[in-house]
């Protein structure tokens, strides 16, 4: 046997923080508002300590209680402005908050809704834990260690100014402590993350077996197998008490760590007080540097590194098991990643096809023989009502057919009840007439049909490709959010034939997807899907499509003519007509 190294598994923070940076950086302005606010909280820390100082040096033991009395009131009003501070930073941390809910509330829907499809319909019981427990849990855990977070390095950076401008000999007996308990504290961080995925581990594995007794529970009953259905039961509830008293014995080392960087910098304070009065120090700057630690460095350490041993260790296992697996990622959708590898331009086959909407009704597709070349580009031309629509249904797989076979790369099509969801459009992209635009940012929208992320400089040349940049840049940018009611019908297209543009399928369907726009607008969309590598399939709206065509295909109910557009004018009365029409209403 060789001697192959197997690299272990990466830990949930070298996972989840490369996710948890895109996710930021597509919110800088939400970080730059809650950092603006909390400026206002480090001058609160700043002069709190630094009125107290002059208030006694300055002011009461000089003689003078009006001056003391004066810096008193000004440490009084910086309390109202940092309570004013915080109600901002609340109104923003929604803002950075919901986001991430609302993306991992929909990643758990599809990747379950997914599975459940490929999986022959078997739902997995655990996603009930996820969905409702986990999401929440995500949630809460994050609002709590933004805040906490950010008060901590505001607080810490204005009693630390406030510390050195009294004196900075107080620096060298309060930042040693502190230190020191911190990186106690980091210490115990990685083996809690891996207690608490322990403990939520246990968790999904109850929900799941209780999900299973719950569906089965006649069954078990009816086979006497209580006993052995109450031992599973019981070795997996023992299994989450054994994780939580391990996560909890953590915790405990994690309280000693507090009591270093909590309680050691006032002790040595104290001690050292006759040496830092010998060296000039003034008693009013030895209460100032005490009020320091006590009103504001002290309490926002203490909540920090609960917040991060509680909070901070239980969102990263959340967010790890959450976004984990094929196509997992925090809402940040960026647009840097690594794309799939480009399918080949599939060739499109429909043999012998029959298509009625009923048994007994006529049918709308009858024997249709056509076939599309890799790479080619086909327009679908007819009268309103011919089957046009019905037929890109069936190259979707949307329809089945009646008779016939239809096959897109050599593999029959599959009919709608196996359509996995998004994996779908890794193959094909239909586009309807009307455009579909769900409430999200634009690069949400764009990159729906690409979970796995797009390329560096994808999204903005789809974007460009399609003429959408002007949209993009009234809304405010791709990371804007879109309101779909306020969007007309040509935009809302526009932003559908971006996505379809940015997907990875080799085989896209416009079913008149740019009947909204006006001509220049339609020939630069076409334009841009007949230059982007794969097979395409247009249904027109106007002529200048079937004129931009490899061939044009004719329907005309009772049987199909396929040829170019010069050849057509002489062989198909009815594209003759249809061309006539066009001309006629200077379309």
């Amino acid at each position: 046997m060789t001697g192959t190294r197997i690299r272990p598994r990466p830990g949930p923070a070298r996972r989840v923080l490369p996710k948890a940076k895109r996710f930021l950086a597509c919110r800088k302005r939400v970080l730059l508002t809650l950092g603006g606010w909390s400026l206002l909280e480090s001058a609160q820390t700043f002069l709190g300590g630094y009125s107290v100082a002059r208030a006694l040096d300055d002011g009461f033991l000089a003689g003078r209680p009006g001056v003391g009395l004066g810096w008193l009131a000004l440490a009084a009003v910086t309390i109202v402005v940092g309570g004013l501070a915080t109600g901002g930073v609340f109104r923003g941390l929604a803002d950075l908050v919901e986001p991430l809910r609302d993306g991992l509330v929909r990643r758990v829907v599809t990747r379950s809704l997914g599975e459940a499809v490929t999986g022959g319909g078997r739902a997995d019981s655990a996603v009930v834990s996820r969905l409702t427990h986990q999401t929440e849990l995500a949630r809460d855990s994050f609002a709590g260690l933004v805040l906490v977070a950010r008060s901590f390095v505001f607080t810490a950076a204005g009693a630390l100014l406030g510390l050195a401008s009294l004196a900075p000999l107080l620096l060298l007996v309060v930042v040693p402590p502190l230190l020191l308990g911190l990186a106690l504290f980091v210490a115990t961080l990685a083996p809690m993350a891996d207690r608490q995925q322990d403990f939520l581990s246990a968790d999904e594995r109850m929900s799941t077996e209780f999900g299973a007794l719950a569906e089965g529970l006649r069954d078990v009953v009816a086979c006497g197998a209580e006993r052995q259905a109450a031992g599973r039961a019981d070795a997996l509830i023992t299994a989450e008490v054994r994780a939580a008293r391990s996560l909890a014995g953590w915790a405990a080392v994690r309280a000693l760590a507090l009591g270093v960087a909590g309680q050691l910098p006032v002790v040595l304070l104290l001690v050292a007080a006759p040496w830092l009065l010998d060296r000039g120090l003034t008693a009013g700057e030895l209460l100032g540097a005490l009020t320091y630690l006590v009103q504001a460095l002290l309490p926002a350490l203490h909540t920090l590194m609960n917040a991060l041993g509680a909070a901070g260790t239980r969102l990263l296992v959340v967010l790890d098991r959450l976004t984990s697996g094929p196509d997992g990622d925090l809402p940040a959708h960026g647009d840097e990643r690594a794309p799939a590898a480009p399918a080949q331009p599939p060739r499109v086959e429909l043999r012998s096809v029959t298509f009625a909407y009923g048994p007994r009704a006529h049918p709308v597709v009858h024997d249709l023989d056509l076939v599309v070349e890799p790479g080619e580009h086909l327009v679908v031309v007819g009268p309103s009502g011919i089957g046009k629509s019905t037929l890109t249904g069936l190259l979707a797989g949307l329809l089945a057919p009646d008779r016939g076979e239809v096959r897109v790369a050599g593999q029959p099509v599959a009919g709608p009840a196996a359509a996995p969801g998004r994996q779908w459009a890794r193959q094909r992209v239909l586009i309807p007439q009307q455009a579909y635009v769900f409430t999200a940012t634009v690069r949400e929208n764009l990159l729906y049909l690409r979970p796995g992320g797009a390329p560096p400089g994808a999204v903005a040349a789809s974007v460009a490709a399609v003429g959408l940049d002007a949209l993009v840049e009234r809304l405010g940018g791709l990371d804007a959010d879109v309101d779909p009611a306020a969007l007309s019908q040509g935009e809302r297209q526009l932003i559908a034939l971006g996505r379809a543009h940015l997907s990875p399928a080799p085989l896209v369907l416009l079913d008149e997807a740019t009947c909204y726009l006006d001509p220049a607008a339609e020939a630069r969309a076409e334009r841009a899907f007949a230059e982007r590598p794969g097979t395409l399939i247009v249904v027109a709206h106007r002529i200048s499509s079937a004129r931009r065509a490899d061939r044009v295909l004719v329907m005309d109910g009772a049987r199909a003519v396929c040829g170019r557009h010069d050849e057509l004018l002489d062989s198909s009365v009815l594209y003759r007509d249809l061309v006539g029409r066009w001309h006629a209403g200077h379309v």
